[in-house]
């Protein structure tokens, strides 16, 4: 199979939506395919962030990795999140996930980006394999917190 890899544009969105939809409901949520047509609309619309595709003639797309630009305040330099990565079901170990991490790291460095982190689910093993084969470091110093906006003021503290 002869798979491409390359940044969508705008007219590549409703292709990366339907898998980013996918993507969503491995992360339990809900279908909802407008919500993500609307936000990867948005994303490369806005340049917002960057979405690498990988896709064969045969097949058609068969994932995709977004990146978004921020800064390290430590380091005073720019890096990637990179938030999502996946790969559709039937094209689970063929190699095509770490196509688009090694695209992704080309693209980084292209850009001039000096890092990229991930935070991936404590039980997808899958993926915590791939990303120590190429290298990335588990990070055991820092504790990653996160909080819904609004909570607080709701709880009354």
């Amino acid at each position: 199979m002869s798979i491409t890899i390359r940044q969508a544009g705008t007219a590549d969105v409703a292709a990366v939506a339907s898998l980013f939809d996918l993507y969503r409901q491995f992360y339990e949520q809900r279908p909802d395919p407008e919500l993500s047509r609307q936000f990867i609309f948005n994303r490369l619309s806005g340049r917002e962030s960057v979405v690498l595709m990988a896709e064969s003639s045969s097949s058609g797309l068969l994932g995709f990795c977004q990146l978004y630009p921020t800064f390290c305040s430590v380091e005073a330099q720019p890096i990637y999140s990179l938030y999502d990565l996946f790969v559709i079901p039937s094209a689970r170990r063929s190699g095509l996930g770490r196509m688009l991490l090694l695209a992704a790291e080309e693209n980084a460095a292209r850009e001039g980006k000096v890092r990229m982190d991930l935070t991936t689910a404590r039980t997808n093993k899958a993926a915590q394999l791939l990303y120590e084969s190429l290298g990335w470091i588990r990070d055991d110093v820092f504790l990653a917190y996160s909080r819904r906006v609004g909570e607080l003021a709701r709880s009354g503290l």
